[in-house]
């Protein structure tokens, strides 16, 4: 997938707008949910898809699951919101106090007394041969990045984006919440190009933190920009396709994927609606959606992911064992 290609969806994109207000909204919260989501757990929450958006557009509390874990999706969440305010901005009017706002925001009840600072302490990353710069000399990098992306004109807007995630999470500033600011400042840079945000999925996590280890090592940087374009495109492909049918179609990232109700699901795979309603509530089933009533939508995926699921309780499998193994 080529930068011509995806701007030709772009374009496609800008000749439908103004959307919809209603559908635009629905993308919206979509996305908002998706994003932390995603991002929050290719660093470890655990919250689910449903889950998370109990959190953030309910305000429930989710039994089991840490008040950080929580904390962190409602602090994604208005991160997103801050990103979005400011997408009207040039990103060569983005200076070092934008930046430092990301991980204020994200860390904010967390980790106050590091929340929107520099870190002051070497690290390491778990697991990864990089070596981290000096915490003494970030602020030097970090007005080294900025004066970068002033200046960098050369670059498309998905490559510039990319490019600062890069850039900043090879710096890696803070103390904590490197790969979340740098996913949002990537993001923060599409919404300011008239892009739609782009998600690097939860299933792509181990892709995508080798492809960033591969260039930080000297490597190519060829797979890390292709997992950025595919995201960038999946997200067009996202728009473009809830454009054909405004009314009725349910978002999904999958084309051609039915909805179904929780009863209707049940009913297909011969389980009770409790069996189905214990399995998402444990993290065994995605829901794709939920409705504006609080009904639960499941895609036609959870058919076979509900046919695992038996097999392996077949086995005697755990539920725990078999989470593990369907993730």
């Amino acid at each position: 997938m080529g930068y011509k290609e995806i701007l030709l969806k772009k374009c496609k994109l800008d000749n439908k707008k103004p959307l919809p207000s209603e559908l635009l909204h629905n993308l919206d919260e979509w996305f908002r949910i998706e994003l932390t989501y995603s991002s929050n757990a290719i660093e470890g929450n655990t919250l689910t898809r449903q889950e998370t958006a109990l959190v953030v557009e309910k305000g429930i509390t989710v039994g089991g699951k840490s008040l950080k874990e929580h904390l962190e999706a409602t602090n994604h969440a208005k991160a997103i919101d801050w990103i979005k305010k400011l997408s009207k901005r040039k990103t060569t009017s983005i200076i070092e106090k934008d930046i430092l706002e990301i991980p204020a925001i994200i860390l904010n009840g967390i980790d106050d007394s590091n929340s929107g600072f520099y870190r002051r302490i070497p690290v390491r990353i778990s697991g990864s041969s990089v070596i981290l710069p000096n915490h003494l000399k970030i602020p030097t990098l970090m007005k080294q990045f900025i004066k970068w992306l002033k200046e960098s004109k050369k670059l498309n807007p998905i490559e510039l984006a990319a490019e600062a995630h890069y850039k900043l999470v090879t710096i890696h500033p803070f103390i904590d919440g490197n790969g979340r600011t740098a996913r949002l400042l990537m993001n923060w840079i599409l919404l300011m190009n008239g892009y739609p945000i782009a998600i690097i999925k939860k299933e792509d996590r181990l892709a995508y933190i080798n492809s960033l280890e591969k260039a930080q090592l000297g490597g190519s940087n060829k797979d890390y920009l292709e997992l950025i374009y595919k995201a960038v495109n999946n997200s067009l492909d996202i728009y473009l396709e809830a454009l054909k049918d405004k009314k009725d179609k349910i978002i999904s990232e999958k084309k051609d994927l039915k909805i179904f109700k929780i009863g209707q699901i049940a009913k297909k795979v011969n389980e009770s609606i409790s069996t189905i309603r214990y399995w998402t509530k444990c993290g065994l089933l995605d829901v794709s959606q939920i409705t504006p009533s609080g009904y639960q939508l499941y895609d036609s995926s959870m058919i076979k992911r509900i046919e695992k699921i038996k097999e392996l309780k077949k086995k005697r499998y755990t539920l725990e064992e078999i989470k593990n193994k369907l993730h």
